[in-house]
């Protein structure tokens, strides 16, 4: 992948990255101003003082010459568990972007290395826990260990709020492909029941866009009904439309929320104009909250996901067996797979707290308040797996009551109804559907 402009960078992409000579020309000339500037003596903060509650201490030459590489083994205090690779590269990469805007003012030299770094894997362990800072300097010292820092780039390499960004607009290219799996689940489990479809109808969403066009996804892919079992489905049923457009809206939120931190100016001190300028860019409130506010749609989207599962179970609702079972008595059925939903949304309501709200003093008072915009993204990724989870058990349900219905399957739902039918087997009697949701997880969704 050949990057002309920053932009061009993708955190969720696995090609390799090669940088284009004008691009690295742009960054080392910032960086030749900037050591010039550096000259002049003038304290800089982090570069030639200490750092927090010590920046009113003035560094030596020959201090500074090691206070770089000092900042990053000093700050490594994290542990197990781990970040998954894919996040760990999606870190890197968010780095790279910042570092490519020129206000870090880093060399060319050490953006070779952090290309080389996320080019040749594996990447670095970071941990995924216990940022506790105005920031992310803990995980990002695990980062870049590895590198070799000059003059003002240890500080570089720890300002701002890169790893987040990155792994925010990873987890944003993830919820993206699960929006649509959520319209289709919901859609099949709309059709499969022969639910009325007079809630997404295009008059029903006057006023929002956004909603009319999930109401047009939700038609075409359930396809029509000219006999409902009933004037009113269940709520659960009716709201579809409007909570995936919700888990729409807060994802488009975020992506943008996502582009303003890559634009914008997260370094500190930042090369601006000419001059060295303290900054609070590392702050991360616009991503912390929109991360926050995205898990708090999904969760909602995986609590509607479970009440439809409950009652696609329900032969009143479905006029179907008790319990999606062929045999209802000897056998259990899909009983158990609502349990799991149960499960999991449980555990889901304790990520929605929002992450802002518990803020305390470190570095004796120089940092007061914090974000703990790392946690949110964290919280983020575990709710789109919960919420797979939930869609992984809703599906196989869907499945099942076309099977038990014989009705024929909507042409919008056939697709995902074949790459179901690829890895389950038709369920005839009692057996360890986990094993038919993991396949699920792992194949389809």
């Amino acid at each position: 992948m050949i990057v002309n402009d920053p932009t061009d960078l993708d955190p969720a992409s696995p090609e390799p990255i090669e940088l284009a000579p004008a691009l690295l020309d742009r960054v080392a000339a910032t960086r030749s101003a900037a050591l010039h500037t550096l000259t002049s003596g003038r304290p800089v903060y982090g570069v030639n003082t200490g750092m927090g509650n010590l920046s009113n201490v003035r560094l030596s030459e020959a201090e500074q010459r090691v206070h770089q590489r000092n900042l990053l083994l000093g700050r490594a205090v994290g542990g197990p568990p781990w970040l998954p690779p894919d996040e760990s590269r999606a870190v890197l990469i968010g780095r790279l972007k910042t570092f490519l805007a020129g206000d870090a003012a880093v060399s060319i030299e050490l953006i070779h290395q952090l290309v080389a770094l996320i080019n040749t894997g594996p990447p670095p362990d970071i941990p995924a826990e216990g940022a506790g800072s105005a920031g992310e300097i803990i995980p990002l010292a695990h980062a870049f260990a590895s590198l070799d820092p000059g003059p003002k780039e240890g500080i570089a390499l720890l300002a701002g709020i890169p790893g987040a960004t990155g792994r925010a607009a990873l987890h944003a290219t993830r919820t993206h492909r699960l929006a649509d799996q959520l319209s289709a689940v919901a859609a099949g489990a709309i059709a499969a029941i022969a639910a009325n479809r007079d809630p997404y109808q295009q008059l029903a969403a006057r006023g929002d866009d956004l909603l009319a066009a999930e109401f047009g996804r939700l038609r075409e892919l359930a396809g029509p009904e000219p006999e409902p079992r009933s004037l009113q489905a269940p709520v659960s049923f009716r709201v579809a439309g409007h909570v995936n457009a919700h888990v729409r809206r807060t994802l488009q939120h975020l992506d943008d929320a996502v582009d303003r931190a890559f634009a914008g100016v997260t370094d500190s001190p930042a090369y601006l104009d000419g001059d060295f300028v303290g900054t609070a860019g590392f702050h991360g409130i616009d991503l912390a909250a929109h991360c926050d506010h995205l898990t708090a749609a999904l969760a909602h989207a995986a609590e509607v996901s479970t009440a439809r599962l409950h009652r696609l179970l329900d032969p009143g609702v479905t006029g179907l067996t008790a319990q999606l079972a062929r045999e209802p008595g000897p056998q259990a059925g899909l009983v158990a797979v609502h349990k799991r939903a149960v499960a999991t949304t449980h555990r889901f309501r304790r990520l929605t707290l929002p992450t802002a709200i518990s803020t305390a003093e470190t570095s004796n008072g120089q940092e007061d308040v914090q974000t703990f915009s790392w946690e949110a993204v964290g919280n983020l990724g575990e709710a789109i797996r919960l919420t797979r989870e939930t869609t992984a058990c809703e599906l196989l349900a869907v499945r099942q009551a076309f099977a038990l219905s014989a009705r024929e399957i909507p042409a919008g739902l056939q697709d995902i109804m074949r790459a179901v039918d690829t890895v389950v087997p038709p369920i005839d009697a009692d057996r360890p559907f986990g094993e038919d949701l993991t396949r699920l997880l792992t194949d389809v969704l």
